[in-house]
């Protein structure tokens, strides 16, 4: 492996702030007259008709107002246009927020969404923190509205869309919103701490810590999949666009680059909360980024990370994000620097390149009636067991396994000795004699 690949080498270091310099580069012609942030080409040229949306406008705002900080001298006056698309052009003067987004022909896109409110909260951090003019207004007015459309104080999630008046809220409850949200508040949580003295942030540190631990209680009951889809009850939806899978708002499936994103953002909650138990979540983020890059690396017998998966950790949509490797590569460190394991240090395709083990397996009961009490409602139980069982097969195996099982009825095989050989199982007689 090259060194400049390797984490801490005088090469990787000079490599990521070369490509870092690259991508402020490239970045510079996103500004709008008003702000707002223009998609662009592969070239870097803006691409006019497009719409111009809110979350990329914040994105934008948050990366330059990161570059003025690592002293790059022309990123303080795109984070200044971004912030000015964020407190003009995009904002809602009427009736408070930010539109999703700004049409070519100068329309407004309908819609309130929390993912994009989420995005302006982080925006306004990072602006603040850089001296960039408006990012307290900006700060103050964003997490107004978001406390006050969006948040849930009585659950501790995040609603998804409103309409633009915020007069209808719509009944879908999604993750994704929910995990930039945790971005948002630990980003609020150390600007308070810094800006108005330490513990000024608990708050939305305790808010982050929430949502994350419903989040852990859904991918423990998935394989370390994390749901992605909800009803208004907060109840999965597991099969939700499985005939449309590649569905490009809500993909049907396990999203394995947020698998790893929300390994890094529950890793930076722990250690910055004051919580007894943090080993328990950093094992959790371990977990969430095992599973996931077991799933998707490689998984078709190409590089890269798989974008989506189905419950059993096989490829859906083959697609792959550039997003995905970044967040990868990103978790990686933060891993290897809190768990010190070298596996985190030198992740590559040879260490979960691995060939899957198929198993075929049945669960043998003496009658019917218990033959229906294992399979379960819909398949619930035997789905149950068999995750149970392939999560630690996988474990002992350290490699990825597709347990396909089946319930058998064999009346009173306890007492049958031909099938309790069949079993593995051995009489005393047998034991006695080594057999």
């Amino acid at each position: 492996m090259e060194e400049k690949y390797i984490l801490d080498t005088a090469e990787n270091k000079e490599f990521l702030d070369s490509n870092a310099g690259i991508l402020l580069d490239f970045g510079r012609k996103f500004p709008s007259e008003g702000g707002g942030s223009y998609y662009l080409g592969a070239d870097g040229n803006p691409l006019k008709d497009k719409k111009r949306e809110t979350w990329i406008t914040s994105r934008m705002a948050h990366v330059y107002s990161i570059g003025k900080l690592k002293g790059d001298e022309k990123s303080k006056e795109l984070a200044e246009a971004a912030v000015k698309g964020l407190i003009g052009e995009l904002h809602d003067d009427v009736n408070g927020g930010w539109y999703a987004g700004i049409m070519p022909d100068g329309s407004l896109e309908s819609g309130k969404q929390c993912y994009a409110h989420a995005f302006v909260i982080l925006a306004a951090t990072s602006a603040l923190l850089a001296d960039i003019p408006g990012a307290n207004d900006l700060l103050e007015d964003s997490i107004k509205v978001y406390d006050k459309y969006f948040w849930n104080e009585e659950e501790g999630l995040s609603c998804d869309t409103w309409n633009t008046e915020f007069t209808v809220l719509d009944e879908y409850r999604g993750i994704n919103a929910n995990m930039h949200t945790v971005e948002a508040f630990l980003a609020a949580a150390d600007t308070f701490d810094i800006v108005n003295g330490l513990h000024s942030g608990d708050k939305y540190r305790e808010r982050a810590g929430r949502i994350i631990d419903h989040v852990l209680s859904w991918a423990e009951e998935n394989a370390y999949r994390i749901p992605e889809h909800f009803t208004s009850e907060w109840k999965q939806v597991l099969d939700m666009n499985i005939d449309k899978p590649d569905d490009p708002f809500k993909p049907y499936g396990a999203t394995p680059g947020h698998g790893i994103e929300w390994a890094r953002l529950i890793t930076q909650w722990s250690l910055s909360s004051d919580i007894s138990d943090k080993e328990r979540y950093i094992d959790a983020a371990c977990r969430l980024y095992d599973r996931a890059v077991q799933d998707a690396w490689c998984a078709d017998g190409k590089e890269g990370l798989v974008y989506t998966t189905d419950w059993d950790g096989k490829p859906v949509n083959h697609d792959r994000m550039h997003w995905t490797l970044a967040e990868a590569v990103n978790t990686s460190a933060v891993l290897f620097r809190v768990t010190n394991k070298e596996k985190y240090k030198n992740d590559s395709k040879d260490e979960y390149d691995r060939e899957m083990v198929i198993i075929k397996a049945a669960v043998i009961c003496e009658r019917n009636s218990h033959k229906g009490i294992i399979i379960g409602k819909n398949g619930a139980m035997i789905k149950r067991i068999g995750t149970s069982a392939r999560m630690q097969i996988e474990r002992m195996l350290g490699c990825k396994v597709y347990l396909d099982l089946f319930v058998k009825v064999r009346e009173d095989w306890k007492n049958n000795e031909i099938l309790l050989k069949d079993y593995g199982y051995q009489s005393e007689g047998d034991e006695k004699d080594g057999i």
